[in-house]
């Protein structure tokens, strides 16, 4: 049995401006050193958007979990002599701001090479390093919009409004895949010791999820002899993803007698043990439908039925129900019901509040026969700046002293 977290050794130079840090914090999970570099008067991600809890947004409570801060003064001598030094030593450095603003610091991906030849500088920003939009300000919902993700909503005396319920897709999944770049970097430049540079944008990022439904478009724009629909739904070229399940039945979700659940027996084989487990094959026989991706679709006779049928039991007994006869349901809930679910629970343990200073959701990686590694409170501005010269850089306090004296940590 392994002892040390998978990422140990592994040292990450993180310099960022609020939620795209959320790059290092899949290796801070996982147990890599973040040194989150911070000017004098810090990162304002503490103070944006809500909740705030205890004077701090939960926002930086998460993002920057398991990292340690250094407050350093970049536009001192002393200042940009400490994040080389620091830079030197480490395996990536992460500009999770506008592209380019380590550049005007002194400190772009061509000065940091040249002190370490196999450093990954990796840059995540909003739209990117190149094309019209690279130097326009954003923010996070932008990218879905932009990527096609969110459809206005009008209210009631006709203003447009974003929706009242939406996952932010580009903001978190942007630093997910900048992870992993940024991991598979570090994997070459620790066999080749050969470096690089990357960079990535959250807007990419936000279009590639949704990779489906813009491909399904894209596809639909060649002849209807080249490409048709399921064959189950007589070839006709449904709307993609979601959009497509609009009149579906037998892939459709119910009201349940407490609640609602998701009915997804699509297969034959699925819709045949449902009915055998309800007792009502006459449904089989009179709509047996396809082998497969068959929704039934329109069929408002037996949609009808299925209403009925789904409203004399509970969302609970349906669950039973689908593991007893091997047939696809699934609860349906909200971000605030969603973590009463007994799987939730079993899957995602929150970690405590008194920990972590609120409930935060674990990275859902288990490593088999290991016990995962528990973050650290977010840090407070230039928290281990003393620590990190000290253990890091090898300074003595008296250097450190000086260094206070001269402004170099503002």
């Amino acid at each position: 049995m392994h002892t040390s977290p998978l990422l140990a050794g592994v040292r990450i130079i993180e310099s960022s401006l609020l939620g795209p840090g959320l790059i290092s914090t899949f290796f801070s999970d996982l147990g890599a050193d973040v040194i989150k570099v911070e000017p004098p008067q810090g990162d304002y991600i503490r103070q944006m958007t809500w909740p705030i809890i205890d004077g701090v947004s939960l926002l930086h409570l998460h993002t920057h979990r398991g990292k340690r801060s250094i407050a350093l003064d970049l536009k001192t001598e002393e200042g940009v002599s400490i994040y080389k030094e620091l830079v030197s030593g480490a395996d990536a450095v992460v500009e999770a701001m506008r592209p380019g603003a380590l550049s005007k610091l002194g400190l772009g991906y061509d000065v940091l090479q040249e002190l370490n030849p196999k450093l990954v500088f990796c840059t995540l920003s909003g739209y990117g390093a190149t094309g019209p939009y690279k130097n326009m300000p954003s923010h996070g919902i932008a990218y879905d919009t932009w990527a096609g993700l969110i459809t206005p909503t009008i209210d009631e005396e006709g203003y447009t409004r974003i929706p009242r319920d939406m996952p932010n897709v580009g903001i978190n999944v942007g630093p997910m895949l900048g992870a992993f770049g940024l991991l598979a970097g570090i994997t070459r430049a620790r066999e080749t010791g050969i470096g690089c540079q990357m960079e990535l944008a959250q807007s990419d990022a936000a279009a590639y999820m949704d990779w489906y439904r813009i491909e399904t478009w894209r596809a639909y724009e060649r002849p209807e002899d080249e490409v048709t629909g399921n064959p189950s739904d007589n070839y006709e070229r449904r709307p993609p993803g979601l959009a497509g399940m609009w009149e579906g039945v037998r892939y459709q979700i119910y009201a349940s007698n407490d609640g609602h659940i998701l009915f997804m027996a699509s297969e034959q084989a699925f819709w045949e043990n449902f009915c055998k487990g309800i007792e009502r094959m006459d449904l089989y026989e009179k709509w047996p439908g396809s082998k497969y991706a068959d929704h039934a679709k329109g069929n408002i006779e037996l949609q009808y039925e299925l209403k009925h049928i789904f409203n004399q039991k509970s969302s609970s007994e349906w669950l039973q129900f689908s593991e007893d006869h091997n047939t696809p349901i699934a609860p349906v809930y909200n971000a605030k019901t969603a973590p009463d679910d007994p799987q939730f629970q079993h899957r995602l343990p929150f970690y405590a509040a008194d920990d972590l200073g609120s409930e935060q959701l674990p990275l859902p990686i288990n490593i088999i026969g290991e016990k995962s590694v528990h973050p650290t409170k977010a840090p407070t501005v230039g928290e281990q700046t003393d620590q990190i010269l000290l253990e890091v850089l090898g300074y003595e306090k008296e250097q450190i002293r000086m260094l206070r004296e001269s402004g170099a940590f503002g």
